[in-house]
């Protein structure tokens, strides 16, 4: 019944990624600072942002938007509101470094129904409806459903976490975290863009997550795939923005013996 939003969140996502592309590795960037040194913002960026929020607007005027860049858009009071982040993974893309993505979804009444994250530089595509499964597509692949991964012990499991912009002068940071899992796991990994992060997690690639200090852009679309694809999502803080847990119930339980 959400075929209508996704038919139309998939070029958006893809147009997304073009612009993207088109600067990505490129000397025209326009590199600024936000909050920090660490939080950056292009040009790219922006323009990714405009872009979607224009096509949303004239597609569906009368609907709300959230985006990264641009805060709260769109027609107050809505029951329909968009989550966007138009570039997950900024400093991986400012680097050249080609994980990144796009992150695109759609809630009604306070509940997501679609969600989409496409990573461009890999052309991956993954995607998840309320009651429908997750989904993801490599290239002109065929579209494959998801299932997060069955391990049962942390021994055994690659987790994936991230550090908060705040990290020079709020020490609590989550490098106590890193340090307390660490000697427990296969390995950790920081690849540098919560969306794509989160779909890993969908798609088995990824064992378990956890990070503190996101913001909802961040991880709405993707919390969405990940729940579709049987796997838990968890709140584990109130006083670090949108801090969550991810995998499937077993091993976000064992990650939460060791993460506060």
């Amino acid at each position: 019944m959400y075929e209508e939003f996704l038919d139309f969140i998939f070029p958006l996502a893809k147009g997304a990624g073009k612009i993207q592309l088109s600067y990505f590795r490129g000397n025209d960037l326009g590199i600024q600072t936000k909050s920090n040194v660490y939080d950056v913002v292009t040009r790219a960026d922006k323009q990714s942002e405009e872009y979607i929020v224009t096509a949303i607007t004239e597609r569906y005027p009368g609907h709300g938007i959230l985006g990264e860049e641009g805060g709260t858009m769109g027609t107050a009071g809505s029951d329909y509101r968009w989550v966007i982040d138009p570039l997950d993974g900024t400093t991986n893309y400012s680097q050249g470094l080609p994980l990144f993505s796009v992150s695109i979804a759609l809630q009604y009444k306070g509940e997501t129904i679609a969600g989409v994250v496409y990573a461009p530089y890999l052309d991956e595509m993954f995607w998840a409806t309320k009651g429908g499964g997750a989904y993801m597509q490599c290239g002109q692949g065929e579209a494959k459903r998801l299932h997060v991964s069955e391990k049962q012990t942390l021994s055994t499991s690659v987790l994936a976490t991230g550090f908060p912009y705040d990290k020079d002068v709020d020490p609590d940071n989550n490098s106590d975290n890193v340090a307390r899992i660490v000697p427990f796991v296969r390995d950790v990994r920081r690849l540098g863009s919560a969306a794509y992060d989160l779909s890993c997690i969908a798609a088995g690639l990824l064992d378990g997550y956890w990070e503190l200090a996101l913001h909802e852009w961040d991880v709405c679309a993707a919390n969405l795939i990940v729940r579709e694809a049987g796997g838990v999502v968890c709140e584990f803080r109130r006083n670090r923005g949108v801090s969550q847990a991810a995998g499937n119930e077993t091993i976000v339980g064992e990650i939460l013996k060791y993460i506060h």
